[in-house]
This record gives C-alpha cells, structure tokens and sequence, in this order.
C-alpha cells in the first residue's frame, strides 16, 4: 500500500507554487514580446497616444514661454506706469483738454517718481517725400514729447540718438517703429517731411510695449512743435511712474489733480492691465486648446484598445497553449495589461519628447524662454499610464477567460 500511494502525482508543494509566479522582469519580457512581433500596428498605436501628450505638452508649454516673456517684459518695463488722457464731456460731448500746468501738478504728488507728457500736434501729417498726395498720411500722429519721455515709458531706441536739449528746438524727429516702417526709413541720418517743413530723422524707437500708441507717431521736441508747427502747448497724454505700493492711490487722485475744474472728463488708465488682460485671454485659449489635446489623447486610448482587443482574437492559440503549460488566468491577464501599459508608456514619452521639441523650436524662433512645467510632464506620462491601462483591462479580461480548448480549437 505504501508502494502505491508513492508512485501517484506528487501534490505541489508551496515553494513550486511560488516560483511559478511572474516576477516583474518576466512581465515587461512577455508583455514587450507582444509588441515586437507586431511593430508596425504598435508603433501606430503609440503615435496615436504620442500625438494627444505632444499636443498637449506643446500647448503647455507654448503658453507657459509666453507668460513667462511677459513676465519678463512687465518685471523690466514695470506695472507701475498710469496715463492720464482727456476723456469726453458729458454735457457738452467734447473732448477735453489739459491744462498747461496738469504735468506741473502731478509731479508733485508725493509718491511719483517720473511724468512726461506728449501732446498731439493737429492738423499735421508725416511724409516721406513732399510729392506725396496729403491724403496718403498712413494714419500717423505728429506729437510734442518731453525730453523724459523715453525712460518714463520704458522705451528704447532701435538706432540713433533720443531727443535733448539741442535738437528738441530744431526739425529734429524721431520715428516710432511702426511710422518707420511705413515710411520706408531703417535708421537716423534721413529726411521726412512735416506740415510743410523738412525735418531730419535722428532716431528710431523699438516697439513699446506700455505705450504702444508711440509706434506710430513721430515725436519732436516741444520748443521746435511750437516754433515750426504753430503746436498750442497743451498735453495730450501724461505718462506718471509712482512708487509701486501706492500705484493705486495715485490712480485714485490723478483725475483731479491733471484738471480740478473737470476731474470727471480725464480718463486714467493703466498700460500694464492690458498686458495682463491679454495673459488671461492667452489662459482661456490655452484651457480650450488643451481640450483639443485631450480629445486626441482619448482617440489614442481607443486606438491602444482596438490594437489589444485584436492582439487576442489573433493569439488565441498562443493564450490557449499557454494556459495548457500551466499560466494561470491572472498571468494572462497580467500579460496583455502589461502590453497595453508599455505600449501607452512608449507613446507617452515619445509625445513628452515631441511636445518639448515644439515647445524649444517655437520658443526659440521668437526669442521668449522655452518653459516646459514638470507637471505637464508628469501628467502626461501618467495620463497615458492611465488610459493604457483602461484600454488594456478589458481585452486582458478577456483573454484571460478563454479557456485552453476552447482557444486552441479557434484555430
């Protein structure tokens, strides 16, 4: 009886138990064993999941470069520039003017810092030839400027020299960027031709950005406005820099202090809210673009479970053996997630690489800090982990249920 009952099967011990389990290193081998016999319908796969992060991430970063060129732009320019310009009457429905001593008064508010004012010289147009038709002015404004203008507006000079106390009394001018353009002129040591009076062009501002109404404009000084151009002395606009904690009690008292008699007719405003309204603006589009991405990325998912939903009809035999050697349900399943996973892992980092590849190259192109948030990263490959695994669940499901006959007669 002793000789029978050994020479039966031997029941499995625990230890056989344990070493049929799959260790981690197994899983990645099998799971990327499934991939390489199929490269071309994995590798279209993940470009499917690379497309949606690379779109994503480029967007992330497209927007986080251009706010951070903002930033950069409002930490050397300032937030702390006001303008004070006359608004319309209401009772009458004219538009205000300036008293002459409104840049006088101002400045001695206690907390400014600097105030320079341009006034708007009527009836007068620039050109670059006096054969030029009057009516082909190009929209460009003649203004009287202060000789503090351009540090109080943050401005800099593209080639040339600025106004001083010598040429601001003779035809002496300087082009904003944009009035240059029009005009054809690339730099100082040429002549333009305004209100009837040739005048020499020794300067060309680059783009301002707090005063962008300057770019079109041509600034001479106050002495010369008056002498050639019959200018009235008024002040149009008053730039005012005040110290950064009490820029807004300034803007509170600027209206009355420019015009006591008629506060309600100047209008203050604040060059800087402009910039930071078009960052928010910039935020809304960049909210709407990343659902874009998001859509792509869950046709990526759709594509990674379409692929592993056929990976099991076509390997039926292959679970079916498997499950004949022994490979228990879970490590079929096991299997497929895993391949779902690698391959929503591959398309992830691909697209991470993508996306900061776009994000340098555009960045670069408009010479702004290429900025790529950690988080979107980060996000990006998880999102995919995510989805990999929620398109992979179901096919791992069910190739684990098909039984060894039953997959094995399927072929």
């Amino acid at each position: 009886m002793r000789s029978l009952r050994s020479s039966g099967p031997a029941e499995p011990s625990a230890k056989s138990l344990r070493a049929a389990r799959m260790r981690p290193g197994d899983v990645l081998r099998v799971g990327a064993t499934g991939l390489r016999t199929r490269p071309l319908r994995a590798w279209l796969s993940a470009l499917g999941i690379a497309i949606g992060i690379a779109a994503m991430i480029a967007v992330v970063g497209i927007s986080s470069s251009s706010r951070a060129e903002l930033d950069r732009q409002l930490a050397a320019l300032g937030t702390n520039l006001l303008t004070v310009t006359p608004g319309t009457s209401m009772m009458s429905g004219e538009v205000g003017v300036l008293p002459y001593e409104a840049v006088s008064m101002i400045g001695r508010i206690a907390p400014v810092t600097q105030v320079a004012a341009t006034g708007v010289v009527p009836d007068v147009s620039v050109y670059r030839s006096d054969r030029i038709p009057e009516g082909q002015s190009g929209g460009m404004t003649v203004c009287a400027a202060e000789l503090n203008l351009l540090d109080t507006v943050g401005a800099a000079l593209a080639d040339g020299v600025w106004l001083n106390e010598a040429t601001s009394q003779y035809p002496a001018v300087v082009l904003g960027s944009s009035a240059a353009e029009q005009l054809g002129v690339t730099g100082a040591g040429v002549d333009v031709y305004i209100g009837g009076q040739w005048f020499s062009v020794v300067g060309v501002l680059e783009p301002v950005a707090l005063a962008p109404e300057l770019n079109l404009t041509a600034l001479i000084g106050w002495e010369s406005a008056a002498a050639y151009l019959a200018f009235d002395g008024h002040a149009t606009t008053v730039y005012t820099r005040a110290e950064d904690a009490y820029v807004l009690d300034v803007a509170n008292v600027l209206a009355a202090t420019a015009d006591p008699s008629a506060p309600d007719e100047m209008s203050v405003s604040r060059p800087s809210d402009a910039l930071e309204a078009q960052q928010a603006v910039d935020s809304a589009f960049t909210g709407m673009l990343l659902g874009l991405g998001a859509v792509a990325l869950l046709v990526g998912g759709v594509g990674v479970a379409n692929t592993m939903v056929i990976s099991v009809l076509e390997r039926r035999s292959e679970i079916g053996l498997r499950r004949s050697l022994g490979a228990t349900r879970g490590q079929v399943r096991v299997q497929f997630l895993a391949e779902s996973l690698l391959l929503s892992a591959l398309g992830g980092l691909g697209g991470v690489l993508i996306g900061t590849m776009v994000t340098v190259g555009y960045a670069s192109s408009q010479g702004w800090p290429a900025v790529v948030p950690y988080w979107a990263s980060v996000g990006g490959v998880g999102a995919t982990l995510f989805i990999g695994a929620v398109a992979g669940l179901y096919p791992a499901i069910r190739a684990s249920r098909l039984s060894p006959t039953e997959a094995l007669a399927a072929q």
